[in-house]
């Protein structure tokens, strides 16, 4: 089996949960704050599931999270959007991006020397 379909079966059995448990652990190591609404049912529809901040960099991430399968609903492409209009940096985060070292990169990218 070649490691590029390891990847791609590792990412289809990996839950958007799961996902998001190892961003934010990694995300903390490297010096970001997060925040995640971690009950979106009495929240405006939506709404990304990370927002990510290190003030070192200057930088916030506005990311959708989901599984290799998952769709984005009209009201997330729409904060994607809004967002993504007044500059914003914003993306969807999936399994495979995870496995493909996207995220760690889109992590360590910077502008500013850390």
């Amino acid at each position: 089996m070649k490691v590029q379909d390891y990847r791609a079966l590792q990412a289809k059995a990996m839950s958007e949960s799961q996902l998001q448990e190892q961003i934010i652990v990694l995300a903390e190591r490297m010096g970001w704050k997060h925040y995640h609404v971690y009950d979106s049912r009495r929240s405006v529809a939506g709404f990304p599931d990370l927002v990510l901040v290190h003030a070192r960099q200057r930088r916030v991430l506005w990311r959708e999270l989901k599984s290799e399968t998952g769709t984005t609903t009209p009201e997330q492409k729409a904060w994607l959007s809004v967002l993504s209009v007044v500059g914003e940096d914003v993306d969807v985060w999936r399994p495979r991006d995870w496995f493909a070292g996207t995220i760690e990169k889109e992590l360590r990218s910077s502008n500013v020397d850390v």
